[in-house]
């Protein structure tokens, strides 16, 4: 069957260029034409978080400005879901491992919400938000999801800009896991501030979450500040050091291999608004770290990975000014293309 790419723009430029119906576009891997998706969606829809069924590659989730939406024909046509609060932005999706028709979906401002009938209904659940988070110049949002694939019903959320929370019971009760995190702001190298009047802003910057099946309650994180990983479900947590391996150390994204739990994959950049992002691989666990695009130059920061459930090979990447790259043998050869005129910020990026 065939194999697609999901790219999705939360943004859309101005300056004269065309705008598309939605920031949703799909590439057959392995090609260069991308396919604006829009059936169904809300004009101009802003998408932040793409999933695909981990069992039937034809049902694709989106979490767009207004709310869920979902595709039983790989994109084709879109229905919005029974969501109860339409004015909540979704920012994040996941899958219970082991059992689909349990969903979490993660929001600007910041809420979780849990479906148990594959996204049919949703229901918030009752979340205490860290005590630490920053005010900034847009609402804090759950901007990550992960859940550990030895023990389902553990779940985390990461908050841009305001830490981690976790649930033991499958979201029926959350823990502020950021203590830890603020303890870093304290080093001069991990202190930053950008919009906000406290040096912790950085450390609290969580872009992405993932959980490692290759060591038990090993969780990653990727900040403004680097990666760093907890080995006690996030009770404590360690700097990972990537400024050792690579001169980028600013992370967007971290994601465990879905074919093998020792390799992870990294969005790594310069900074925010800079040029020369690239996708890192560990095949230690994180222990050790090598860029992947060498020799491939992208002229914005990279913002997200994706990975094939099938296809160790296929590793696709995606940057702030909306170029996507992608190999299907592994990071020998590496094809970029850009996406429609007008889309910009790929903030998700699913393969399926």
């Amino acid at each position: 069957m065939m194999e697609y790419v999901y790219a999705g723009a939360s943004q859309f430029a101005g300056n004269g260029e065309a705008v598309p119906a939605s920031g949703l576009c799909r590439q057959a891997v392995g090609e260069s034409d991308w396919q604006v998706l829009h059936r169904g969606l809300p004009e101009r829809a802003e998408i932040h978080a793409i999933v695909v069924h981990p069992d039937d590659p034809r049902i694709v989730y989106v979490g767009t400005q207004y709310g869920p939406y979902r595709s039983t024909d790989r994109g084709e046509r879109w229905q919005r879901l029974d969501f109860p609060d339409p004015e909540m932005v979704v920012w994040s999706l996941l899958f219970r491992p082991g059992d689909p028709q349990v969903m979490y979906c993660g929001t600007a401002p910041a809420a979780v919400y849990r479906s148990v009938d594959a996204g049919e209904h949703w229901e918030r659940l009752r979340i205490d938000l860290p005590s630490a988070m920053v005010e900034m110049g847009f609402p804090c949002r759950i901007i990550d999801l992960a859940a550990d694939p030895h023990q389902p019903e553990t779940v985390y959320a990461g908050l841009e800009v305001g830490g981690v929370i976790r649930s033991l019971d499958g979201g029926d009760t959350w823990q502020d896991c950021t203590e830890p995190l603020l303890a870093f702001a304290a080093r001069d190298h991990l202190k930053s501030r950008i919009l906000s009047d406290t040096d912790t802003e950085g450390m609290l910057d969580i872009h992405a979450v993932t959980v490692s099946a290759a060591q038990p309650a090993t969780v990653f994180l990727a900040t403004r500040m680097g990666l760093f990983q907890s080995t006690d479900r996030a009770e404590s947590w360690t700097e990972m050091e990537i400024w050792r391996a690579s001169p980028l150390a600013y992370a967007r994204d971290v994601r465990t291999a879905p074919t093998d739990a020792n390799t992870l994959y990294a969005a790594l950049s310069p900074g925010a608004l800079t040029r020369n992002g690239s996708v890192y691989r560990s095949e230690d666990v994180g222990r050790t770290w090598h860029r992947l695009t060498r020799g491939v130059v992208v002229d914005s920061t990279m913002m997200r990975v994706a990975l094939s459930r099938h296809d160790p090979a296929i590793i696709y990447g995606g940057t702030r000014k909306g170029h996507v790259l992608g190999t299907s043998d592994g990071g020998a050869h590496w094809h970029v293309s850009r996406l429609p005129a007008g889309c910009r910020n790929v903030y998700a990026l699913a393969c399926g």
